[in-house]
């Protein structure tokens, strides 16, 4: 099983502004991947949802990608 990203790089907040982070964590159609193919535990997956889903709100990311 992979370590968690987040807890590897002791990265406390994941935020929403920080697009490239969570562009690693989106597959070619701009969802987000699973934490089984991530390796990202619970705690970190429910934050980094967010972050992405509050990025797309502010138009950083897109909701679709092609």
């Amino acid at each position: 099983m992979r370590q968690c990203y987040f807890s590897q790089n002791n990265i406390k907040h994941v935020d929403y502004k920080d697009t490239e982070l969570l562009k690693k964590f989106l597959d070619p159609y701009g969802r987000i991947m699973s934490s089984r193919r991530t390796g990202v535990s619970a705690k970190y997956q429910r934050k980094l949802a967010l972050a992405v889903k509050r990025a797309r709100y502010m138009g950083l990311l897109p909701y679709v990608a092609r």
